[in-house]
């Protein structure tokens, strides 16, 4: 036992011993191995730190804090096994050293008294016995020991209350002592936490030891302790002080005799509340007087009351106070304000009203927003007391509700939100406080905002006015069952004033709501009595107002189909007929509004089932005197839309609908003429929807309407307003124009709707004899033009309309529109008036639509007029600038309308001369601006030319064969543009293309169902001009060539080359490279008699070359060059070889192009290799004159044969010609590989090379062995064999070319094959003792490289290869080991493969030979070396398994901690070598760990894999316990961080797991020392793996 004790002794000291590193995650850890020591054996423990601390007096405090707070941690987790003289030994300790130094050192004197806390738990008595030594009558205590007693108090209150008592009674005289702040502090603090302990001991006396305690017991000594708090030290003028005397001074009021606290109250309140001038922190203050005021109400003071007016004067500020939500304490002393006007209204209701309702008047904002959040604390938590003040507090209301600020509003909501939860609202005045929270609710949606700021009370998103006030109606409405009398039908009054529109989905919901509860009641409940509630919205004005706020339902967060239900909830209060109707029609209505968005909604759809709803509705009701109702209530409603003209223009349609169902002509008349005399003519949407009423009004009633038009023209307020000389009177030009604007736009609504059997007699007569009338204003007999633009859209749009009524009428083709031509051109003046810079206005397309309604009418366009029309409207539009002046989407939109306008006048055009001559003249138009060079016009263009084309060829009707004479000059055009770089333009030219084909065939013969085969095949090349892959696009451009080529008639060929040369000169470079697609596809139909001109063309082409920038033109032009060598291949070759050295970029890419078919590329190659073997590869000469050296030069010739085979070969194309002359060009080019090192270039070259060496000549790793193997294997043995003599070669350079070739080619199984094994092998040993190590290093490559490419032949070869293996490990003439680096390499491959014999008796030399390997600064080595000791294994069976087995647990630990190796490879190589290790260990559990765990690729928790591992090591293997551990410790000198700090964590497992008799094996001392030394490491990593193992030797103990 008392070794133990020694083992644990020695043990915790080392690592208090420690406590002085500097790093504090190294301290963390010594105290948490501390602890864990403790864990098993506290007394030993702490009698450890015990006895360091005492012998350790000078130990610097900071460290003498880590071993307290360790002693701290084990008392606390082993309180219950403590037994009761190492508790004393702990608290003499902790007490000596709370009060060693007379100073205060906060964090040592705290770290004891917390040690002191944690043992008082449970030796309450004994913690007492000690520190009251501490604490003797009439001297003051160390700050501590009071600090303890108050700590003490908290977590033992049973305990400690007993001594209280005493502890008072010393405490007092000590009090008058005190003359520090800070001890008179600690004074304040143990008081308060003696009291709160007083006042818990009394509340649960029915727990305490001693039930007999009563609060008099310590009333007298906590009085005098006041006395001295409150009469001198609350004076002090340090703010700390105070604040600690309040703190106490709340508590002990409940503490204090009812007759003192009476006596004292009168001072006592004014003395705290004096402090909140001295404080910006009032929490303590607000905290202090809750409490005071509490326990003065408890105990019936009657001073109070005296105090009351001081107390709310004092507490009013600070609610009024801002309240900064990130602030806690802020929060807090807000609430506990509200607390103490909690306790002041229970007990002065009066007086705290007669205070706080005046405050109501005042206009500042804080005092305001304050005295509202103390109404709603009291309504809230007073309520019996202000049952009888509800009026008065209603009528004091009054000032807030018309204070405009955010914050005063959202306080009364809050209010409101309380008093309808306690009734208020159901007095007289409640209804004001309703109709309050609905002008909130209608307030303007708060925009979201952008970035979060921090929520205060100046930003709160989520608690904004009307967010809360609509929260506060639904809540109101739906959970205050005694709201819904004071709420139904009240609020149906808030539906129609336009000022609650932002209300409505809010109100709709709501009295949706309480409509379904008034139901559920019964319908005498429910309906309406508009007798006794004379303010209530009638049934027409409700139907109107929810029906015209649908028509836009996404606004208001979705006040449609909140309208829509409440509707049709209100279905018995509207019409009795109208229940089943409306529980059909009304659901699906807001079923389509869910289903769709604001984004998605056809307004226009959407506004057309609204209208048939009502038509609906009205159809049901069938009630004439009801429908005229209706009418004349939306007449009247309609100035309440003036704001909201969108909803003005539905509801005009709504008049016209509800018009349309009446049989009452007076009616309609009245109405009529009241709509033409009221409307504002000057605001668009009240113009478009009075229109529409009168064309929908008209279906009914056409004569009615038109005679009311007419009569509207000729009233006296009309006349008025289009006198010459009353101009300036009433109205102004601008207003008469709007005036007209709308009654033409009315004349063509009523067109478009009257019936069609009535309307064609009225077109000219009437209609549009009013509609010029209207138009041309003439001053004194003058045509005046006008410059109005919504007169001129009105014209065009009513036009629009009466062209389609003549079209729709089943009278119209007979009808002849005299007035068409005039009509045109006005339309043109239109055009032409409008500018070219910009689109802003719809003029243009609006125009351009009625053109195309004209032109469908007879009598047809003259010629010249149908040309003037189109020049103009394709200039008005082609020619607009590319952004067309667009900055919205609205100009987006009329934009594509706009074109689309001119699509359809074109075709309308073209229909009516749908011949070749007519398809000539729309394109004589459009070609210039094929051609453009702007962009934009361009594929504006061809998207008309493409969209023409199409519509020509479906509607061809050809009657007789004519010729398309001008076919070749189209395609000519529109062929380079299917490579435009506006990818957009492709298709359409494709489109071109292929119509224009159609058309050919189509004029040929063929029937219009006929399906051409090869132009068909332009459909599927469509997909591919949209690639974004240059290369495919092009060659759809080579594909679409031929497709012409093959349909063109031979007459129309010659115009479209020279139309496709021209498009070499296309601004347009992608155009251009179209353009040398087809003329490359017509040089290989047509190239053969250019011979003579080959030279000149390559020069040219060389020279184009040059000139040309982008790449895939040069491309272009250098398949020019091929195409030509396929015909005359000597001569373009002469003529490239010609070109000087070294070849420019563009020489290179033309000697490239050859290699492009395979029988040219052979044919060129065998001329290149030709000038190669007949020159001489360099010349020897004097570098100068008296020199005795010669410098070895290269000749041109092979050089520039050599150059022009590179560039020919590096082309993927080549590979097959290469094939074919494969021994060649390797036996030849190898050669030259070893001659050309240490050759200089030819003087003239030598400049230019140092001007910039070409890349492509920089030498490369290439790998010719193994693409030979691969793939030209029958040709290796005429290769091999010429190769054979310069193994002996007298230049060095050329013996390691040729090894490592044979080294290579013996990798492959292709050698064997071809029976070259032998040779090869015979050739290669014979050079195992060359001079060169690299040759040594490259045979031992070789020889294992039988492994992989005749694995067997290695056991035939076994010995021969190890033998060589192992005499390349022992190679001495390596200094830098690399030949046994390759060794060891070989060996790892060959063994699996050798016998097993051959392999075991060389096992021990080989384990023996790579141990030192393991730990080799270079990661190669350790890598190679473990990765090889795991080969091993596989041989150690039979005989050799005992001393395999001690050489596995040699190299154990270093396999294990190179786990954590920095370097990945060996890492690898340690998991592979365990997991062959693991079955000859015989231990299923490691074998499953290193199986399951040490996979590659697989992540590793280290930790958690030691400790495993060290567990099965000390199951199975514990007689290895004491080896483990010392090679380990050998460890803790590794130069690697992580190794070193995983060695002492790999000890801690081990001891972990070991057993008593097994740890026996260990030298604790040593491995003391070592640890120790460890602690000392410069890795904090490390020092905490040492302190973390220290813990875990508990073991020894």
């Amino acid at each position: 036992m008392k070794m133990a004790d020694s083992n644990v002794k020695k043990l915790a000291t080392t690592l208090i011993d420690a406590v002085r590193d500097k790093d504090p995650l190294v301290q963390e850890q010594l105290c948490n191995s501390l602890c864990y020591l403790g864990e098993s054996k506290p007394e030993e423990t702490l009698d450890a730190c015990d006895e360091y601390l005492r012998q350790h007096e000078k130990l610097a405090y900071p460290y003498r804090v880590i071993i307290l707070k360790a002693m701290e941690t084990i008392v606390k987790n082993n309180i219950d096994e403590l037994d009761r003289c190492t508790a004393k030994i702990v608290i003499i300790l902790a007490s000596n050293e709370m009060t060693k130094s007379k100073e205060l050192i906060l964090d040592w004197q705290q770290a004891a008294s917390s040690v002191l806390v944690a043992v008082g738990k449970r030796f309450i008595n004994k913690v007492m016995e000690e520190v009251l030594t501490k604490f003797q009558p009439g001297i003051l205590p160390h700050y501590f020991v009071m600090q303890t007693f108050a700590n003490l108090s908290i977590t033992n209150v049973f305990g400690m209350v007993p001594f209280l008592n005493s502890i008072l009674t010393t405490m007092l005289p000590m009090l008058n002592l005190a003359r520090q702040d800070q001890m008179k502090s600690v004074f304040c603090f143990a008081l308060q936490h003696f009291s709160d302990s007083i006042l818990e001991y009394l509340a649960n006396l029915d727990q305490a030891p001693d039930p007999t305690v009563r609060k008099d017991t310590f009333s007298a000594e906590i009085f005098s302790a006041y006395d001295v708090l409150f009469n001198h030290w609350l004076q002090s003028r340090e703010a700390k002080l105070r604040l600690a005397v309040v703190e106490a001074l709340g508590p002990m009021s409940h503490l204090l005799p009812s007759e003192k606290l009476e006596e004292q109250l009168p001072r006592l309140i004014p003395g705290i509340i004096a402090l909140y001038k001295k404080h910006a922190e009032t929490f303590y203050v607000s905290k202090s007087l809750g409490q005071i005021l509490e326990a003065s109400v408890n105990m019936g003071s009657r001073t109070l009351e005296v105090q009351v007016d001081t107390l709310l004067a004092a507490l009013h500020p600070q609610i009024c106070a801002p309240v900064d939500s990130l602030n806690p304490l802020v929060i807090k002393n807000h609430n506990e304000v509200l607390r103490c006007f909690t306790i002041l209204a229970c007990s002065f209701p009066d007086r705290l009203l007669a205070f706080l309702l005046p405050k109501l008047e005042n206009s500042n904002e804080r005092i305001r927003v304050g005295t509202l959040h103390i109404m709603r604390q009291v309504i809230n938590s007073a309520s019996a007391q202000m049952e009888i003040k509800k009026p008065f507090i209603l009528s004091s209301m009054k000032f807030p509700l018309l204070d405009t600020n955010n914050k005063v509003k959202r306080a009364v909501v809050q209010v409101i939100s309380a008093m309808a939860h306690h009734g208020y609202l159901e007095q007289p005045g409640g209804e004001m406080m309703i109709e309050y929270i609905l002008r909130q609710c209608a307030l303007p949606p708060e925009p979201v905002p952008k970035k979060h700021f921090p929520e205060t009370e100046d930003f709160l998103a989520s608690d904004s006015v009307r967010t809360i006030s609509i929260n506060t109606l639904y809540l109101i409405s739906t959970t205050v069952d005694r709201m819904n009398d004071v709420l139904w039908p009240y609020l149906l009054e808030f539906l129609i004033p336009v000022q609650f529109t932002n209300a409505l989905t809010p109100l709709c919901k709501s009295l949706m709501h309480l409509a379904m509860k008034r139901q559920e009641e019964g319908e005498n409940s429910f309906l309406i009595q508009y007798d006794s509630n004379v303010n209530l919205p009638s049934p027409f004005a409700l139907t109107t107002r929810l029906l015209i706020v649908s028509s836009h339902p996404y606004l208001g967060e979705g006040r449609g189909a909140a309208s829509l239900r409440l509707l049709n909830v209100l279905h018995l209060n509207i019409h009795p007929l109208l229940g089943q109707r409306w529980k059909k029609t009304i659901p699906p209505l807001v079923n389509y509004l869910e289903e769709h968005n604001e984004e998605t909604l056809s307004q226009k759809e959407w506004e057309e089932k609204l209208l048939m709803f009502l038509r609906d509705t009205l159809m049901i009701v069938s009630d004439n005197t009801w429908i005229c109702q209706l009418s004349l209530e939306m007449c009247k409603q309609l100035n309440c839309y003036n704001g909201t003209p969108l909803e003005k223009n539905f509801l005009y349609k709504c008049i016209g609908t509800t018009l349309g169902a009446t049989s009452n002509k007076e009616i309609v008349r009245k109405h009529l003429q009241e709509l033409l005399e009221t409307a504002r003519y000057q605001e668009e949407a009240e113009r478009e929807g009075l229109a529409c009423g009168f064309g929908i009004c008209a279906i009914s009633h056409l004569d009615d309407t038109l005679m009311k038009l007419e009569d509207f023209v000729k009233s006296d307020i009309f006349r008025k307003s289009v006198g010459i000389f009353n101009i300036f009177k009433d109205r102004s030009d601008t207003e008469v124009d709007k005036v007209k604007s709308t009654l033409i736009l009315c004349y063509g609504q009523v067109a478009m709707h009257a019936p069609q059997e009535l309307v064609l007699a009225r077109i000219e007569s009437d209609i549009l004899r009013n509609v010029f009338q209207y138009f041309n204003t003439k001053v004194l007999g003058i045509k005046v033009e006008t410059k109005d633009l919504t007169l001129k859209l009105c014209l065009i749009r009513s036009i629009c309309m009466i062209s389609q009524a003549i079209s729709k009428s089943v009278q119209s083709s007979p009808f002849v529109f005299s007035q068409k031509a005039e009509l045109v051109a006005q339309m043109m003046e239109f055009i032409r008036a409008e500018p070219m810079d910009f689109l802003k206005t719809a003029i243009r397309k609006r125009a351009m639509i009625a053109c195309t309604y004209l032109s469908t009418l007879e009598p047809p366009l003259e010629e010249l007029d149908k040309a003037e029309l189109i020049h103009s409207c394709l200039h008005s539009v082609l020619a607009l600038p590319s952004d067309a002046g667009i900055t919205s989407s609205c100009q987006q939109t009329l934009y594509f309308d706009t074109m689309t306008a001119l699509m359809d006048l074109l075709t309308s055009l073209l229909l009516r001369n749908l011949t070749p001559q007519g398809l000539q003249n729309m394109f004589e138009h459009l070609t210039p601006w094929i051609k453009s060079p702007k962009g934009h016009e361009r594929e504006r263009a061809l998207g008309l030319s493409a969209y023409l084309l199409r519509y020509f060829l479906e509607h061809l009707n050809v009657i007789a064969i004519v010729p398309f004479h001008n076919l070749g000059l189209l395609i000519g055009i529109f062929s380079p543009r299917c490579a435009d770089s506006l990818s957009s333009l492709r298709h359409d030219a494709l489109d071109c293309v292929y119509s224009l084909l159609y058309i050919q065939l189509f004029y040929e013969g063929f029937a219009q169902d006929y399906q051409d085969e090869v132009a068909e095949k332009l459909l599927s090349l469509k997909d591919s001009l949209s690639d974004p892959d240059v290369t495919v696009l092009f060659h759809t451009c080579y594909s679409i060539a031929q497709i012409i080529g093959k349909r063109l008639p031979p007459d129309q060929f010659i115009s479209l080359l020279l139309t496709t040369f021209e498009g070499l000169k296309d601004p347009d470079v992608n155009c251009a490279r179209a353009a040398t697609v087809v003329i490359n596809c017509l040089l290989k139909e047509r190239g053969a008699v250019l011979l003579e001109k080959v030279p000149e063309i390559v020069g040219l082409i060389h020279g184009k070359l040059c000139e040309v920038k982008d790449e895939h033109v040069a491309k272009a032009i250098q398949q020019s060059v091929y195409l030509l060598a396929s015909q005359h291949r000597a001569a373009v070759v002469a003529s490239l070889l010609a070109s000087p050295l070294p070849f420019d970029s563009h020489t290179c890419s033309l000697w490239r192009a050859l290699a492009t078919e395979p029988t040219l590329t052979s044919q060129v190659l065998e001329l290149l290799l030709d000038k190669m073997n007949k020159d001489v590869p360099f010349t020897e000469n004097k570098s100068f004159l008296l020199s005795s050296s010669y410098d070895r030069v290269a000749t041109v010739i092979p050089l520039a044969a050599t150059c022009a085979l590179y560039e020919i070969m590096s082309a993927p194309e080549s590979g097959a010609a290469v094939l074919g002359l494969y021994p060649e060009l390797f036996v030849t080019l190898l050669l030259r590989v070893s001659c050309t090192v240490g050759v200089q270039l030819p003087r003239n070259l030598q400049a230019k090379e140092r001007k910039g060496a070409n890349p492509r000549l920089a030498p490369r790793n290439l790998e010719p062995c193994r693409a030979m193997a691969k793939h030209s294997g029958p040709k290796l043995p005429l290769i091999v064999k010429t190769l054979i003599p310069v193994l002996s070669s007298v230049y060095e350079i050329q013996r390691i070319t040729t090894t490592a070739y044979f080294a290579e080619l013996l990798r492959s199984n292709v050698v064997n094959d071809l029976i070259l094994l032998e040779s090869l092998l015979d050739n290669t040993m014979g050079r195992q003792k060359d001079v060169c190590t690299n040759v040594r290093r490259l045979v031992l490559r070789g020889l294992a490289n039988i492994a992989t490419g005749s694995p067997d032949k290695v056991r035939k070869h076994g010995p021969q290869l190890l033998t060589a293996m192992i005499n390349g490990l022992d190679d001495k003439d390596d200094p830098h080991n690399l030949v046994a680096l390759e060794a060891m390499l070989g060996l790892s491959r060959l063994l699996d493969l050798a016998e097993e014999w051959d392999v075991r008796s060389i096992l021990l030399h080989i384990t023996i030979r790579i141990r030192p390997f393991f730990d080799n600064e270079q990661d190669e080595f350790r890598s190679s070396s473990i990765n090889l000791f795991g080969h091993l294994n596989k041989f150690s069976h039979g005989n050799c398994e005992d001393v395999f087995f001690e050489q596995i647990i040699n190299g154990l630990v270093s396999l294990l901690l190179h786990l954590q190796d920095p370097k990945p490879p060996v890492v690898s190589a340690c998991k592979f070598a365990l997991r062959m290790c693991g079955p000859n260990m015989e231990c299923e559990e490691l074998i499953a760990l290193f199986e399951k765990q040490l996979q590659d690729g697989r992540g590793l928790h280290f930790g958690e894999f030691m400790n495993n591992t060290s567990k099965y090591l000390m199951q199975n293997f514990p007689d290895t316990l004491g080896r483990l551990v010392s090679t380990n410790l050998f460890y803790f000198k590794s130069c690697w961080e992580d190794i070193r700090a995983a060695a002492p964590m790999f000890i801690g497992f081990l001891v972990l797991h070991a057993d008593k008799v097994a740890c026996e094996q260990v030298d604790l001392n040593q491995l003391i020392l070592a640890l120790q030394l460890l602690l000392k490491d410069p890795a904090p990593t490390v020092r905490i793996k040492a302190a973390e193992t220290l813990g875990r030797l508990v073991k020894f103990a």
